[in-house]
């Protein structure tokens, strides 16, 4: 006679959604095990940035009942990294009893000591990881050498130092970058002779290890005295379109070398 599919669990509704890491601090405090699990694992998972689970096999009999789920944490180096957590009923007292593991093979072992029948498989779905709303980057970015590429580009700009200009906080927080876009920037500057002054902008996106995502504004002109190739960089983008306004209006025209 089948039984009507229950959790093991019913974790309480959180009015706002949990982080990577309280799941994690979530899923550690439960299980009897946690002690197990390498420290070289818990120190990737402190630069997750999303997590996912999913229901990955059940059983229920007589009162007893078994789940394995699988919980994936997307990582700052854009790998994925999962933990196999045993849920079950079938200890002293029937109460709820919780496990974790490295890999599927280690759960399976752990499952085939309870005192239930085989497996009985709840379907084996892909995990796709999604960022929370809040979280969802606004770029698609390539992992790279990006903390590098943040260097070289305040290296190469010419604006004077001002509240436009990145600064050394900015140059400390680019360190920790890890994964950048780059895409040109277009729309009306106001800019009579932008074609001629040859001006582009464009936008540096910089994805963190903590998650959050910061832009710098690179400005590419020949509005110089001599015609010569300058770059300027802010640190948005009215900052960087006002930059060029000031940029066309004293050199009107472009001069050739």
């Amino acid at each position: 006679m089948s039984v009507p599919y229950e959790t093991a669990y019913e974790p309480p509704e959180s009015p706002e959604p949990l982080s990577p890491e309280e799941h994690l601090e979530r899923l550690l405090g439960r299980a009897l095990n946690s002690f197990d699990l390498p420290d070289v694992t818990l120190r990737r998972l402190d630069q997750a940035l999303a997590y996912d689970s999913s229901l990955h096999s059940a059983h229920h009999s007589a009162g007893l009942h078994r789940e394995t789920y699988r919980h994936t944490w997307l990582l700052a180096d854009g790998s994925a990294l999962t933990l196999w957590e045993l849920a079950h009923n079938t200890g002293p007292g029937s109460s709820p009893t919780y496990e974790l593991y490295l890999d599927e093979e280690e759960a399976g072992v752990a499952t085939a000591r309870l005192p239930l029948p085989p497996d009985t498989p709840a379907g084996d779905l892909p995990v796709v990881l999604q960022l929370t709303a809040a979280n969802e980057p606004a770029h698609t970015y390539v992992p790279d050498d990006s903390a590098d590429h943040a260097r070289r580009l305040l290296r190469r700009a010419e604006n004077p130092a001002g509240a436009d200009r990145p600064g050394e906080d900015m140059e400390r927080l680019l360190r920790s970058a890890f994964a950048h876009q780059i895409t040109q920037a277009f729309g009306r500057s106001g800019l009579s002779g932008e074609a001629r002054l040859g001006f582009s902008l464009y936008e540096h996106a910089f994805l963190l290890f903590d998650g959050s995502e910061v832009s710098l504004w690179e400005v590419e002109h020949t509005a110089t005295a001599d015609g010569r190739h300058m770059c300027e960089v802010y640190v948005s983008e009215p900052a960087a379109r006002a930059a060029m306004e000031r940029r066309a209006r004293t050199y009107p025209v472009s001069r050739s070398r």
